[in-house]
């Protein structure tokens, strides 16, 4: 009942005129960001954070969230109607929302679709509501060491779950740990690899190398593809609406599952991608007709808009409670938190109440809103696409350099926000992930600085990481996530493995 009285009194913060508007305002940004290829959830909120600075903290995260929400949304336009993945989590949406565009189905499966996330969204959030004050009850307990353990079990789970290859995980992550590791030391107060330069003193800014990295490096990758536009055209009316809606609760057990995967991959650092690939596979698997899928079936875009949306959601509550993002979004969303005074973790459900129910609540409208909003203006947003990438580049381009700029008033930010832009795209070039550069960037300091308050407490011994049961457990899983890759490494090379049964 406490919890429902806290979000009563988010709703009258989050209903305010106000914020109303800046959920629209983010809701609309949102799939636009969503819509254009090149851009996304995290490289829309770290272009559009500077023009944040000067609202009030609650308002600005009611509008980034939107933003983030909008884009989980747009995503899925341009899979059904141009068979292009907006979002790297729209990929598995293509497998069957294009075929359905394709038999002229285009209506019935953007309305699936935004119904799936809609769905798997809700679920998310009211997971959040009735969990999150648990979970900061619980970790208001925690000290130095417990709060490295969890840092640890996220970088390790990144290595663990990723599909990308462990090696490539931990160059990126540990690229990010020096990028963190830049300037004034803060217990010894060292310089650390300033070489010299002044403007290096406080560090990388975090936002300056996210908007390089995604905003730019993402730009530079899809102009080298020539990227063109041709697709399917559509309009949603209230009929089609209504015959959709209809047949979707036929498909129940394909949400539950869905919205179980997505809220555990959001959780758990795995993020909304591998969720809506694992709750596709899944959907197929468990269906009548497996061979169905992919020639158009409305399962095949319901499992992974579900699970997506339920991934990017939940991802918010460990960022929330704990500090931690689940997701590069949630890693962005931490970064503006720490920018406007705010310290996400446990004690942020302590001294700033109408901050985290206002921002709970607005999850609540701006998921409503944003479902209205794309069912009512789909050819809007497809027309947009109409438009030469060769136009639409640049602007963005642009967008970047004037976030970039607004940080700290300084050129050598811009400069810095190129540099870092080459980086991100020669790693996507060469199929190095940026999540964990991104989230050792962002959560470095904070792991460094347990690790060292840890080790003056031990006296600089390792066994405080398996001084009580918790830190114990947390630890002991983040090794086992750690050695995964290279216990399914062992296992592959065991005599008889991959080795067919021979026929009697």
């Amino acid at each position: 009942m406490e919890e429902l009285s806290l979000l009563m009194n988010g709703f009258a913060v989050a209903m305010s005129p106000q914020n109303i508007l800046f959920m629209l305002v983010g809701i609309t940004l949102g799939v636009l960001i969503g819509v254009l290829p090149g851009l996304g959830g995290a490289n829309g909120i770290a272009i559009l954070l500077p023009l944040t600075f000067s609202m009030n903290p609650t308002s600005a995260i009611i509008m980034l969230s939107c933003i983030y929400w909008g884009a989980l949304f747009g995503g899925a336009i341009t899979s059904i109607l141009f068979n292009i993945p907006g979002e790297p989590w729209s990929v598995a949406t293509t497998f069957d929302g294009y075929p359905m565009a394709q038999q002229g189905k285009a209506a019935q499966a953007l309305t699936a679709a935004f119904t799936s996330s809609f769905v798997g969204a809700l679920f998310a959030v009211m997971l959040i509501t009735f969990l999150a004050p648990v979970l900061a009850k619980f970790a208001l307990k925690f000290g130095p060491a417990e709060f490295f353990s969890v840092y640890l079990l996220t970088f390790c789970s990144f290595v663990g779950m990723s599909k990308e290859p462990p090696a490539k995980v931990i160059a990126a992550m540990m690229l990010g740990f020096a990028l963190a590791c830049v300037g004034l030391d803060t217990v010894t107060g060292q310089l650390r690899m300033t070489f010299g330069s002044t403007e290096l003193l406080n560090g990388f800014d975090f936002l300056i190398a996210v908007i390089g990295l995604f905003g730019i490096g993402e730009i530079l990758l899809t102009m080298e593809e020539g990227l063109a536009f041709k697709g399917k055209s559509a309009r949603i009316t209230l009929g089609t609406v209504w015959e959709t809606w209809k047949s979707l609760p036929a498909y129940w057990m394909t949400f539950l599952r869905s919205t179980a995967i997505g809220c555990w991959m959001g959780i758990t650092p795995g993020g909304a991608t591998p969720a809506s690939f694992m709750a596709y596979g899944v959907a197929r698997r468990m269906n009548k007709d497996p061979d169905s899928f992919g020639k158009g079936h409305v399962a095949g875009v319901v499992a992974p808009e579900t699970a997506a949306h339920a991934a990017g959601t939940s991802a918010l509550l460990p960022m929330l409670t704990l500090g931690v993002p689940g997701s590069p979004t949630a890693a962005v969303l931490l970064g503006g938190l720490l920018i406007w005074g705010l310290q996400p973790g446990p004690m942020l459900f302590v001294e700033q109440k109408d901050f985290v129910w206002g921002l709970i609540a607005s999850m609540y409208l701006g998921n409503v809103v944003g479902l209205i909003v794309v069912l009512s203006t789909v050819p809007w947003w497809a027309a947009i696409l109409r438009i030469p990438f060769s136009i639409i580049a640049p602007v963005i381009i642009v967008v970047c350099a004037i976030g970039a700029y607004t940080v700290n008033s300084s050129m050598f930010d811009v400069i810095m926000m190129m540099v870092f832009g080459v980086f991100g795209y020669l790693f996507k070039k060469l199929k190095y992930p940026l999540a964990p550069l991104v989230l050792a960037l962002v959560l470095g300091k904070g792991a460094e600085s347990s690790f060292r308050q840890a080790m003056l407490l031990s006296e600089g011994s390792m066994s405080i990481f398996w001084s009580n049961a918790l830190v114990g457990s947390v630890s002991t899983l983040a090794v086992a996530m750690l050695l995964w890759p290279l216990w399914g490494m062992v296992k592959s090379r065991l005599p008889g493995a991959g080795t067919p049964p021979r026929a009697a």
